[in-house]
């Protein structure tokens, strides 16, 4: 079973949402791929995606903001 190892940058409230409830995340998991929590834009976005771009069923297209991204960036372990 795959598990949450830990967050990858700031967290929500260091970031500055007052709740810490209300802002995008990114964790690493244990298998070494990435959860994501973001706002979910995929029938908007799906169909600009570029034509060698797909989307199986259970896939959602989640839009995070620069900040989030950025801020875990030297958190994230380069291949």
């Amino acid at each position: 079973m795959t598990t949450v190892i830990r967050r990858t940058g700031a967290s929500p409230r260091a970031r500055g949402s007052a709740s810490g409830q209300s802002r995008p995340d990114i964790f690493e998991l244990s298998d070494g791929s990435f959860a994501v929590i973001g706002r979910d834009a995929t029938r908007g976005l799906e169909p600009e995606l570029p034509s060698d771009a797909a989307r199986a069923d259970y896939e959602r297209i989640v839009v995070i903001t620069c900040e989030t991204l950025v801020q875990a960036e030297d958190n994230i372990p380069r291949a």
